[in-house]
């Protein structure tokens, strides 16, 4: 799925010979990671590696170390590469489709291999204009575990609970790819707005610290509705009608926002949508800069515009997809 985008996009083609692995490592920028995998056999008399493993077993192996060493990505296709050692596997990291290469008996795993003498071309893209409404109808696209999503939820909430009054914003969940954990609080955080919106701010400002913290290394599922159900008690949310809701109306409300999703043809967590106007995940995400682009889309910003908010945000860049 495409999306908008406002930030520079840089593209590098490479061209690589036909080397050996030593050659290869030569070449290698960034990291290189030894993996332990199973099934190792060792170079065969010809100096190459011998193939023991299938393209999709080595893609499968890669993003389960990938993931193993707490990158949120998903496979994009596997192919043979070029050199006869390797395959290609295009994963999706970080918002970016980035290759990485595993040698054909499964062993070594490379992050980048880049030929240096070639130009690196740039295009940009300009952002939309966002139009100007009364009521400015505003969402925050996110997974409830991504890292970057949940940085965004804590400064957005944050301008929730200054204009949320002044403009119609909502936070909207379209993935549970790290698990059911992540399916749950979606529905949790989706029946809390839906019940008692007044008080989501207060869950959505706390969020990060009582449960995420707490359960995102773990991705457990108890661990998420226990410590979920701890901080609606701990802000007079009434936490056995939200639960009874995740039951009973939590798919709907999930499934609801992930059309809204596909109709804007979002794909990273988090994303930002305001007056129907996608300006996908390259946007300023502190609280600051979340409130400016909210107040931009008023026909006539209200007095809480004027309040200046914090610029600092944990996480700038990157997201989930």
């Amino acid at each position: 799925m495409a999306e908008e985008k406002t930030e520079d996009k840089r593209t590098i083609t490479i061209h690589l010979p036909k080397l050996n692995l030593w050659m290869f490592v030569s070449v290698v920028l960034g990291l290189v990671l030894v993996l332990s995998f199973v099934g190792v056999i060792p170079f065969g008399t010809t100096g190459r590696f011998v193939a023991t493993i299938s393209p999709n077993e080595a893609a499968n192996k890669a993003i389960e170390y990938l993931r193993g060493m707490g990158y949120d990505c998903s496979l994009v296709s596997v192919k043979e590469f070029e050199n006869p050692n390797l395959y290609e596997v295009i994963t999706s990291l970080q918002g970016r489709n980035i290759p990485v290469y595993v040698t054909k008996d499964g062993r070594f795993l490379f992050s980048l291999i880049a030929d240096t003498s070639q130009e690196i071309t740039t295009t940009t893209t300009q952002p939309q204009e966002i139009p100007k409404s009364d009521k400015p109808t505003v969402g925050l696209y996110i997974f409830s575990y991504c890292p970057a999503g949940t940085a965004a939820l804590d400064s957005y909430a944050t301008v929730g609970k200054l204009l949320s009054s002044k403009a119609d914003m909502r936070v909207k969940f379209f993935s549970n790819m790290h698990g059911d954990h992540e399916l749950q609080q979606n529905k949790i955080q989706e029946c809390i707005q839906a019940n008692e919106p007044s008080k989501y701010w207060d869950y959505a400002s706390n969020y990060v610290e009582e449960v995420y913290n707490k359960c995102g290394a773990t991705k457990d599922v108890d661990c998420d509705k226990n410590e979920s159900i701890a901080l609606m008690q701990k802000i007079g949310v009434d936490s056995e009608k939200i639960m009874n809701c995740v039951k009973e109306n939590g798919e709907t409300l999930y499934s609801n926002d992930k059309n809204d999703a596909s109709r804007f043809n979002l794909q990273y967590s988090p994303s930002l949508v305001i007056n129907d106007v996608s300006l996908g995940s390259n946007f300023d995400r502190s609280s600051e800069g979340i409130k400016n682009l909210i107040c931009s889309a008023f026909t006539t910003a209200p007095a809480e515009c004027s309040q200046t908010l914090s610029s600092s945000s944990g996480s700038t860049s990157g997201g989930c997809a």
